[in-house]
């Protein structure tokens, strides 16, 4: 890479460029910690209000199937039909459980990186099966912290969860004296607590996780002063060939204000440094039209051609700095102009006609 090449390193922040043609590439800042911690809170909120709804459709799926059995012939179609019907209540039971868990996956990686299509992650590569760069990967930074994490998130939740039993271990004596549904439901009770209390602290190392993968992100699409260079000149263009292509459109246009010249009526001087040159037509122009303007050398070479073409040249330093400043080739004259520019046509045009009389 350009870097690489001439030894720079990555210190300076990507480029909107930079981080498109990554997000393209499907390389987003993104912490899977977030949408196993929200799927786990779903799922537990959906179990605390849909658990009765869930037990009674357990409940009587298996009464309808113990019933079922002892009056069903056993065949090959009859097993089928079972096994159909079982598949479809189970599924019906559930699916509201896979949508809430579908949903909250989809939000919680939609709220980190947005909507991200690329196949690009899809493609098959060779370099994902050389065994060079799979042990490199393997034995990498980005490896060891994603073993460390997860050594402390199982470290974290055995801790939660040897807390929370020593907690309710005095609860357990009276058990004995429980029915089977009494001992169910603090069953239940206690793993909803260690569940809920994992969630919680699942949720905050997320977030640190989130923190962790921005700033890995960040640090990956950094660019040296080298790679900004190169991004402009493909995105702008190359200055040295920018500064030609604009050389060459001034010389068209000087040459394009040359020709119009030859057509003027005077040339209003500041004497030496301005030239301006003004060409009027009473019967297609509502006011006088500047035609080429030009300072120090240009200004030369305008009075030069004026002077071949015998264009009168005028002295007159207030209108001819006033127009250089506010008027462009092609514009017309300013309105506050009109009365001094009248003056010098008409003295251009008593000129011409005492040199047509002699």
């Amino acid at each position: 890479m350009a870097d690489e090449d001439q030894g720079q390193e990555r210190t300076e922040q990507a480029t909107p460029k930079r981080r498109e043609e990554a997000r393209e590439k499907g390389q987003v800042a993104v912490s899977r910690e977030i949408a196993s911690a929200v799927v786990l809170g779903a799922s537990l909120i959906y179990f605390y209000f849909g658990s009765g709804r869930l037990i009674g459709g357990v409940t009587e799926i298996m009464r309808t199937a113990f019933r079922d059995s002892g009056h069903t012939l056993i065949t090959q179609q009859n097993i089928q039909t079972m096994a159909l019907s079982l598949v479809y209540k189970v599924f019906l039971l559930i699916f509201p459980l896979l949508l809430a868990v579908f949903v909250a996956g989809f939000l919680a990686n939609v709220l980190q990186v947005g909507l991200v299509f690329s196949s690009e992650a899809l493609q098959p590569k060779l370099s994902k099966i050389d065994p060079i760069k799979g042990m490199k990967r393997l034995f990498s930074l980005r490896s060891l912290v994603e073993l460390a994490k997860s050594l402390f998130k199982i470290s974290v939740v055995g801790l939660i969860a040897y807390l929370m039993i020593v907690r309710e271990l005095p609860g357990l004596l009276p058990l004995a004296d429980q029915s089977t549904w009494g001992m169910l439901v603090f069953m239940g009770r206690v793993s909803f607590r260690i569940m809920m209390m994992t969630c919680c602290v699942l949720l905050i190392l997320a977030l640190l996780d989130y923190l962790y993968q921005r700033w890995e992100f960040e640090k990956s699409i950094r660019m040296s002063r080298q790679e900004i260079k190169e991004e402009f000149k493909h995105t702008e263009g190359d200055p040295l060939v920018k500064s030609r292509i604009k050389r060459l459109q001034r010389d068209i246009a000087r040459k394009r204000m040359m020709a119009g010249i030859p057509k003027a009526d005077v040339v209003i001087t500041n004497p030496t440094h301005l030239a301006v040159a003004i060409r009027y037509d009473q019967d297609n122009m509502n006011a006088p039209v500047v035609v080429a303007k030009g300072a120090g050398y240009l200004a030369k070479k305008i009075r030069m051609v004026a002077a071949e073409n015998q264009i009168p040249i005028v002295e007159n330093k207030p209108v001819a700095r006033v127009l250089y400043k506010i008027a462009n080739i092609g514009d017309t004259i300013p309105a506050d102009l009109y009365r001094a520019v009248a003056e010098i046509l008409a003295y251009v045009y008593r000129l011409k006609e005492k040199s047509a009389m002699a």
